[in-house]
């Protein structure tokens, strides 16, 4: 018992960088790997990733003025995001050109620009630190930040729920009995951009959207069910966060690259054992020729 105290509850019981750092990554969590599954079931995952690059030249244009300062970077993100996702939506609707490749082609633009304006006035430790996050530095500002970004995300979710669930299984049909199609789409977009934000405070903009997909992908493997799958993606986030953490303080490594590879260590494990994965694909042929 000693041994397990030393190893997974001391840290958080002695350092108050730990136990900010998962306050944080709890509420990211609960609020991001919901998001995460929607996204994943309206076959949208790289547009998360898209629209993690999205936010950096907002954000960076906040620590070009100001330094990394909160509430700038965090408004400059946001500004960013909303602007990339209404500019490739209207690409793809005006235009020949598929939602996939606009967004494509302003992600791209949006990376370089952040990279060339962080590389402006900071130093490759600012660049690394709005590329990768700095978990372990969350101050009360931040955490108060990510909270309201938890608490928007859940009231929208709970608010939304039906029409959510609807347009990921048959859009055409919520189009058929509702207008609420294109309203709940641009609110859903809406919550990928405010999450992405909130974890861009802990993680990064490359890494944050990992926190959102991997719990999301993992969870898929066990359910089929939209709300067992989010409840799942939200327990696979928390323990990937409490995992992480304690792998970077023991070992000495990044908190925010641990965090991500714990959850992909997840998704992996999934992918094999669970009731959806490859394992299970491969016994129930085989009962299926005994029976």
């Amino acid at each position: 018992m000693s041994i397990l105290f030393e190893w997974i509850v001391a840290p958080f019981a002695e350092f108050g960088f730990m136990q900010r750092a998962l306050g944080g990554a709890i509420m990211l969590s609960v609020s991001a790997c919901p998001v995460g599954v929607f996204l994943m079931l309206r076959r949208m995952s790289l547009t998360g990733d898209a629209m993690a690059h999205a936010i950096l030249p907002g954000a960076a244009i906040g620590f070009l003025f100001y330094g990394l300062q909160l509430i700038p970077m965090t408004l400059g993100g946001l500004v960013a995001g909303v602007v990339v996702a209404l500019g490739s939506g209207f690409v793809s609707r005006l235009t020949i050109q598929k939602e996939d490749a606009s967004m494509a082609a302003f992600y791209l633009i949006s990376l370089a620009l952040g990279v060339m304006i962080v590389s402006l006035r900071g130093s490759n430790v600012d660049l690394m630190h709005v590329l990768f996050g700095t978990v372990l530095a969350l101050n009360d500002e931040a955490l108060t930040l990510i909270a309201m970004i938890s608490v928007v995300t859940l009231a929208s979710l709970a608010v939304f729920w039906r029409a959510l669930v609807a347009e990921c299984l048959d859009p055409l049909f919520l189009r058929s009995v509702s207008r609420l199609g294109p309203p709940v789409h641009f609110v859903f977009l809406g919550l990928v951009v405010l999450n992405l934000v909130g974890g861009f405070q802990a993680l990064g903009t490359l890494l944050a959207v990992g926190l959102m997909m991997l719990p999301a992908a993992a969870a898929r493997f066990w359910t089929s069910r939209v709300a067992p799958m989010c409840l799942l993606a939200i327990v696979i986030g928390i323990a990937s966060c409490i995992g992480g953490l304690l792998l970077s303080y023991h070992a000495s490594l990044a908190s925010g690259p641990a965090i991500i590879l714990f959850a992909g260590a997840v998704y992996l494990l999934s992918t094999l054992v669970g009731t959806r994965g490859i394992l299970a694909s491969w016994v129930r042929p085989s009962l299926h020729r005994t029976a």
